[in-house]
């Protein structure tokens, strides 16, 4: 079993910064990436940020450049740096780590991140 528990959500005002962090526990052994996946009201969830085993990072194209990935190399932490926060990144975040078996995927519970003017 793996424990995900995030920290870092919050209301930041149109155009501030946010911090995500997600301490990661248990069997890690089996995980291979980790990844930062959103879902705002009414809407699907939505694959935000992924660094994979090798350090290769990738974006949804709604935050590249803005958004910015890490985790360190023991994989116990993965972060989520967001600047330029818009109205349109108000969502729950979660924070997900997941290997090559179906059984090897696990989420937080997730952490609300509020845009406001």
């Amino acid at each position: 079993q793996v424990q995900l528990v995030e920290s870092g959500g919050g209301l930041v005002q149109v155009g501030g910064s946010l911090r995500l962090s997600c301490a990661v526990s248990g069997s890690i052994s089996s995980i291979k990436n980790m990844a930062w996946i959103r879902q705002a009201p009414g809407k699907e969830r939505e694959l935000v940020a992924v660094i994979r085993s090798g350090g290769t990072t990738s974006y949804a194209d709604s935050v590249k450049g803005r958004f910015i990935i890490s985790t360190d190399n023991a994989k116990n932490t993965v972060n989520l740096q967001m600047y330029s926060l818009k109205y349109d990144d108000t969502a729950v975040y979660y924070c997900n780590v997941f290997g090559d078996g179906p059984s090897d995927d696990y989420y937080g519970q997730g952490t609300q991140v509020t845009v406001s003017s």
